[in-house]
């Protein structure tokens, strides 16, 4: 038995768990500090009641605290279910590696080499354009759609990136030590969700069928192992869900501005003040 697989696979699995501790850790603090779970999916017909500004939910001002709660409601009872089945493609995917890669990997085709430019600064640049546009345009769903994505982009690059140098494994051509998760399928499927989740499954079908043919070039380019594929995928998925969904939830009272209220109290037992703060 070939003693690097079987190193490689204890370590990642022992990622794994370690991935999983940390998520089941977070689910009951978050979870138990926000209201009702609020659907994150922006059907058509309500984004077209929303007004220009988006109740004020998705400005410039509010963008750090959004990108705040875009990183820690990863961590919610929400993604607990693509997190787990995701985990699982992973995992079973994993054992597949070497025998995907000897039948599928081809880097001398053209196949792919135009995807490549899917990643990285290229597409940091297309979130930037597409979301200087969302500022100047006047339909509310896509200026929603437009910030969401950028969001969601910067989300998944970092928690794409803290895991790829937390893992450290070797790409199947052995280039660097930046193999998982594979940023290219976790960039195309957080695109893929957002506009699913905006637009519905008219522009989602289109969008993960290209997300997923953007990941089955990273394997004929010999980029990246299924497992790598299958973990940014998921990646991608539970960052765009997120995003929308906590991007989606409505203010608190007064566009979320901190209210002061003060009422007198008068009873048989005693006369006072009671303050109330809401946010």
């Amino acid at each position: 038995m070939d003693l690097r697989w079987v190193r490689r696979k204890v370590r990642e699995l022992g990622v794994g768990c370690v991935m999983a501790a940390v998520f089941a850790a977070g689910i009951p603090v978050v979870g138990a500090a926000d209201e009702p779970p609020v659907v994150g999916k922006i059907a058509p017909a309500e984004a077209d009641a929303v007004p220009s500004d988006d109740d004020g939910r998705r400005t410039m001002g509010r963008l750090p605290a959004n990108l705040g709660r875009g990183f820690v409601g990863v961590f919610h009872k929400d993604s607990l279910v693509p997190f787990l089945v995701g985990g699982a493609a992973t995992g079973a995917a994993s054992f597949a590696d070497d025998s995907v890669r000897s039948s599928v990997s081809n880097p001398d085709s053209g196949f792919g080499k135009a995807l490549e430019v899917g990643g990285g600064w290229p597409a940091a640049a297309a979130v930037g354009v597409i979301f200087v546009g969302g500022r100047f345009a006047h339909g509310p769903r896509f200026r929603a759609m437009t910030y969401d994505l950028a969001n969601a982009a910067i989300v998944n690059f970092a928690y794409t990136e803290l895991l790829k140098v937390t893992v450290r494994r070797e790409r199947p051509d052995g280039s660097n030590n930046q193999s998982f998760p594979s940023g290219h399928a976790s960039d195309a499927f957080t695109w893929a969700t957002v506009f699913e989740r905006h637009y519905g499954w008219k522009l989602g079908v289109p969008a993960y069928a290209l997300a997923a043919t953007m990941g089955y070039s990273r394997l004929v380019r010999d980029k990246h192992y299924l497992s790598d594929v299958v973990a940014g995928a998921t990646l991608g998925y539970i960052v765009g869900r997120t995003v929308v969904r906590v991007n989606s939830k409505a203010l608190g009272p007064a566009g979320g501005k901190k209210t002061l209220n003060v009422s007198p109290i008068v009873t048989r037992q005693a006369r006072g003040l009671q303050l109330s703060v809401a946010f």
